[in-house]
């Protein structure tokens, strides 16, 4: 007996009938058919059960009770004169003897219908998430998340990787995002930071003779939401290897993550080992991104030289980008509707022509194109019935808008993307450095911890003036899915004298990164063997294996878009004796 129950409500089957039963759970629906009879549905974690009120004394009782109220049902089992092949239970129903209600609900109205919450305003989905999390389609992209953690934490167990956590309140560090801050009452004036990520904790573990190390890890950023990245925190398959380089890291995801995938997905069929590996500036030449998703068989061809000096003015002086769609079906409508998507995601106009089944140039810049139309087609390797999305810009800009337009292009054309499969890649070799957009000055692409390819000699080079910086690469590498990155990693940098000169590039000095990361440069003083390691994001696998579009969707208690948790009521204010407490003075309020 579980809690007073003899049954769930995806319990009771045809060899039940006869037997006397309970069940508990919500009240569904109460569907009144007469004064004598009605139809209710008892929904419970596990399923539903249809219960029959067939005397005027019950069906009053059942009408007395607002749904969504907890409540008992005793009685007996029978078979269903009208089954539901599409219930679990659609064979039986019970015919209740006592009712019992644990739970009023006290409202006649709901802020919206259980089972079509996903139809109503995130709002209220948020606000009222307690009552959308009852709905068995959201509750079902929790329970996978649930089973998807056991099945991670399980491989990794079985590949020799020990669990141990790290700590939540620790310093704060220059780690690419903005950090939470805890003040600290014993030492006013100074604030701990929730980690970014267990970073610096899990080198430490490495030079502390840990061998294999994960955990199911919470990461805490103050940034901006997005479909794929929640607000403020999230979680993560964080690992580290020790004496291990880039093809130990790789060969360890190519085990775990497949299975999981092909076992718990929408779609059955995951990328087999060896993954493809791509380099990143080919990756951002062939793909127009450095997370391209590979179910598109469409790939970017640089074109500047064929149509730079076409006559046609975005062309002038800039990269132009082609894509050439075989098959492509779309009206002029279709297609002014798909260039204006990509603008809106890009910020940059994408153009285009056909080549049609006469022979012909035309549509979109086809007058431009028309006087150099043997050149193209020969170059393109254009067959009739072909489309050519081009974009122009500076390099990167012509680059990156090639590939939203490739990822539109892709989704509009069945033929050219196989949707129902996982395909994972490596983008490798990645910048070292780059131009920071706010500061105009030399950072950090990825991960400040990372080996440089060319270790210390590339290093004292660039800062001799002998190489160039952003020519450097690092052992880094992201392991994407259909498009979506899934996780960062890194090759780690175990060498105080080539973290001291890594740094220098970026403006920070011995001194600077003694005070910064304390920890982790003294105990490499003190032999830290080479590591690597990686942490795919669990939020951003489990939407992938959900299939949907949101990251909210598979979390169970998730913030909006602004960061704000509506049915907490969090961020909040608090009471003013709590801030002289921490020895904190606002100089502001947020207008209410």
């Amino acid at each position: 007996m579980i809690q007073n129950r003899t049954h769930t409500c995806n319990e009771l089957r045809m060899e039940h009938i006869g037997r006397q039963v309970k069940i508990c759970g919500w009240m569904e629906n109460v569907r009144v058919v007469s004064a004598g009879l009605a139809f209710v549905v008892v929904r419970d974690f596990y399923g539903t059960t249809q219960v029959v009120a067939d005397t005027e004394e019950m069906v009053n009782t059942f009408k007395a009770i607002n749904k969504e109220s907890t409540i008992s049902v005793e009685g007996t089992v029978r078979e269903r004169d009208s089954k539901n092949p599409n219930q679990a239970t659609g064979d039986i129903e019970i015919v209740p003897s006592a009712v019992e209600v644990l739970g009023r609900c006290l409202h006649n109205e709901l802020p919206f219908q259980i089972n079509r919450s996903r139809e109503a305003d995130e709002t209220q989905r948020l606000k009222y998430r307690y009552l959308d999390l009852r709905n068995p389609e959201v509750k079902n992209n929790i329970i996978l998340r649930s089973n998807v953690v056991a099945a991670l934490r399980s491989a990794m167990i079985g590949e020799g990787f020990m669990e141990i956590t790290t700590p939540i309140l620790t310093a704060s560090s220059p780690e690419g995002a903005r950090d939470y801050l805890v003040p600290s009452r014993k030492h006013p004036g100074k604030f701990y930071a929730l980690p970014q990520a267990p970073q610096q904790f899990k080198q430490l573990l490495m030079a502390s003779g840990f061998d294999r190390y994960f955990q199911i890890a919470p990461c805490f950023r103050d940034e901006d939401a997005r479909g794929d990245r929640s607000p403020g925190e999230f979680y993560q398959l964080d690992m580290e290897m020790a004496f291990a380089d880039q093809e130990d890291v790789f060969s360890v995801l190519e085990r775990v993550l497949p299975p999981i995938f092909a076992k718990y997905g929408t779609y059955n069929i995951a990328s087999e080992a060896p993954f493809v590996r791509i380099p990143y500036l080919e990756a951002m030449d062939k793909y127009g991104s450095d997370k391209p998703d590979l179910r598109i068989d469409l790939t970017v061809t640089d074109v500047t030289s064929l149509l730079g000096g076409c006559g046609f003015g975005p062309f002038e002086n800039n990269t132009v980008k082609a894509i050439v769609v075989t098959g492509f079906e779309g009206t002029r409508k279709q297609i002014d509707g798909l260039c204006g998507e990509v603008e809106v995601q890009s910020g940059n106009k994408a153009y285009w022509f056909r080549y049609d089944e006469n022979g012909e140039i035309v549509g979109g810049i086809a007058k431009f194109v028309q006087p150099i139309k043997e050149q193209v087609v020969a170059a393109l390797g254009l067959e009739k019935g072909s489309f050519v999305g081009l974009t122009a810009g500076k390099k990167l800009a012509a680059q990156k808008t090639a590939g939203v337009l490739r990822n539109k292009l892709g989704a509009f054309c069945p033929g050219h993307m196989n949707r129902e499969r996982y395909e994972f890649c490596w983008i490798v070799d990645f910048p070292m450095y780059e131009i920071g957009e706010e500061s105009g000055e030399l950072e950090f692409c990825h991960n400040p911890f990372s080996m440089p390819n060319g270790g210390l000699d590339i290093l004292k080079k660039a800062a001799a003036g002998e190489a160039d910086p952003l020519a450097i690469t690092a052992f880094q590498y992201d392991l994407v899915c259909n498009g979506v990155e899934l996780s960062s990693g890194a090759v780690r940098n175990h060498d105080p004298e080539i973290m001291l000169e890594a740094f220098r590039l970026v403006r920070l000095g011995e001194e600077d990164v003694k005070s910064k990361f304390p920890a982790m440069y003294n105990a490499f003083t003190y032999g830290a063997p080479p590591h690597a390691g990686i942490a795919p994001g669990v939020d951003r696998m489990v939407m992938l294996l959900a299939g949907e579009d949101s990251i909210r969707e598979i979390i169970p208690f998730p913030m909006n878009k602004n960061a704000q948790d509506v049915m907490m009521n969090a961020p909040s204010f608090v009471d003013p004796r709590q801030l002289e407490e921490l020895n904190i003075a606002c100089t502001g309020k947020e207008e209410e």
